[in-house]
């Protein structure tokens, strides 16, 4: 009976530890150096997302903002039960990355995208599936994507790209000047 009850104990504790993982922010350096570890390596040499070749992209660096609008992504849909692009409250992902203040202001360019998923259990899986797929690859792989944030919640997965390129120092030297003006648009 001690063993089965030892057994027993044993087995409430990996559960109640696994929970615990599965209900926190993982977000920590070694978080985010796996990541950026084995997207870079794909980035470097090259792959196939579907039937298209993508050549070797720059790597991602880490942007906290990005980050940030992950987290509530994630945190969002597993607390609300769905999942989507599209938050319940309508809000789009450039919506989010906006509210994280990533923003195109002050910028030459701007570009964002994000990848979701649910269920994965580790960075690996979760990577090789969003390889896998080709728009998630395609993402993945987007040389004019230069940053990245990514979250995991409650077996919620998101990870939000951004690519601003600034004003070279002629371009802000011109606008100081006021002989160069930049007009946004709005979309």
């Amino acid at each position: 009976m001690k063993i089965t009850l030892t057994g027993v104990l044993s087995l409430v504790i990996l559960t109640f530890s696994l929970n615990a993982y599965s209900q926190s922010i993982n977000s920590g350096k070694e978080f985010k150096r796996e990541f950026l570890e084995n997207i870079n390596h794909t980035r470097q040499k090259g792959c196939t997302c579907g039937t298209t070749y993508m050549p070797p992209a720059p790597p991602l660096k880490w942007n906290d903002q990005l980050e940030q609008a992950a987290i509530a992504h994630a945190r969002d849909m597993a607390e609300k039960s769905y999942f989507s692009h599209t938050s319940k409250d309508g809000k789009s992902s450039g919506d989010r990355i906006a509210l994280a203040g990533y923003t195109y202001t002050g910028y030459r360019s701007f570009m964002i995208g994000e990848n979701i998923a649910q269920g994965q259990q580790s960075i690996a899986e979760v990577m090789k599936g969003w390889f896998k797929s080709e728009g998630h690859c395609k993402n993945l792989m987007n040389p004019g994507f230069k940053e990245i944030g990514v979250a995991y919640y409650n077996t919620y997965w998101v990870q939000d790209f951004g690519g601003r390129e600034p004003f070279s120092a002629e371009q802000q030297k011109l606008m100081k000047s006021g002989k160069y003006r930049v007009i946004q648009r709005s979309e």
